[in-house]
């Protein structure tokens, strides 16, 4: 069992470093005062920092990059010691980070002992590519992640546009993944759903859990920002013990604040080892069967 939080979290425009260290200080304690031991902040929320840059680069896509950048060793120093303090393990809000000549969409993975990694996004949206040059990342990472209870949970983080392509997400389920963390920024409700889709499907696919943690934003003072919509929740494969819809826990329509949910890691290997359907132990299978298809015309001539 591991407690997991979600967070629908809410973009202000804050007068400085303060205010900001101040505001994740407080959902953070928030959190782990719920008990939750996993903590999944949305991509991109921390663009709430491009309201502490100046006036003429809130706007500016590209000069807001380094200067984001450049404020990297604060904010890795501030999650470092909120995981400490206060022992839980943080998927922090996404940002631009400089990646050798260019800049890519960085999620950072911090450790109950304030250590941490990362997972870069793989595949880019057209505005991250055509307009703010986004670079993709490369590779997969699981992460392991100790409990208080002696047990252990493995995940990976798929973020936002990554959610929507299987292979993704089976590289980490491969790897022993049980739990996807789908940090989201989606500027329309359409936008929500196709993440939201793509979230359920590859908890279907691969039978395991996937958390989704959307940005929530009403921020004209940012072009980068402007406006992003959603619902935290938390999706399984619709079979056994599991949720009939799939959806195990939710939130309302923009409604800010975390989704607490226990996740029963027991009900996941039930299903994979004795489901109804056995999508995990079929991919394989699935893969070697879908051979090249042929172009069938109404005569019953094959062509191609």
């Amino acid at each position: 069992m591991v407690k997991v939080a979600a967070a629908a979290y809410e973009v202000e425009l804050l007068p400085d470093w303060n205010s900001y260290a101040a505001k994740v200080g407080s959902w953070v304690a928030g959190a782990a005062e719920a008990g939750a031991e996993l903590l999944v902040f949305p991509e991109y929320a921390a663009l709430e920092l491009v309201g502490l840059l100046p006036p003429d680069l809130r706007h500016d896509v590209l000069g807001m990059r380094p200067a984001l950048d450049a404020l990297l060793p604060e904010f890795l120093a501030l999650h470092a010691r909120l995981a400490r303090r206060h022992e839980v393990c943080i998927v922090s809000g996404s940002l631009p980070v400089r990646a050798g000549a260019g800049f890519v969409n960085r999620a950072h993975v911090f450790a109950p002992d304030g250590s941490h990694d990362w997972q870069d996004k793989l595949l880019m949206t057209r505005f991250e590519a055509e307009e703010w040059d986004i670079a993709p990342g490369q590779g997969t990472r699981v992460f392991e992640l100790p409990l208080r209870s002696g047990a252990a949970v493995r995940f990976g983080v798929v973020i936002c546009y990554d959610s929507e392509f299987p292979g993704l997400a089976r590289q980490l389920a491969e790897a022993g993944a049980e739990l996807l963390c789908v940090p989201s920024f989606t500027g329309s409700r359409a936008g929500f759903t196709r993440v939201r889709v793509g979230s359920m499907a590859r908890a279907l696919e691969n039978q395991c859990y996937a958390v989704h943690a959307p940005l929530i934003a009403d921020a004209p003072w940012s072009y980068a920002l402007e406006d992003a919509v959603g619902r935290a929740a938390m999706y399984a494969p619709a079979d056994g013990d599991l949720p009939p819809d799939g959806v195990v826990a939710e939130n309302g329509w923009n409604a800010s604040g975390w989704l607490i949910q226990d996740l029963d890691l027991g009900l996941i290997r039930r299903v994979r080892a004795d489901g109804h359907v056995l999508n995990w132990r079929d991919r394989e299978a699935a893969v070697a069967r879908a051979t090249a298809a042929g172009v069938v015309s109404l005569g019953g001539a094959v062509r191609g």
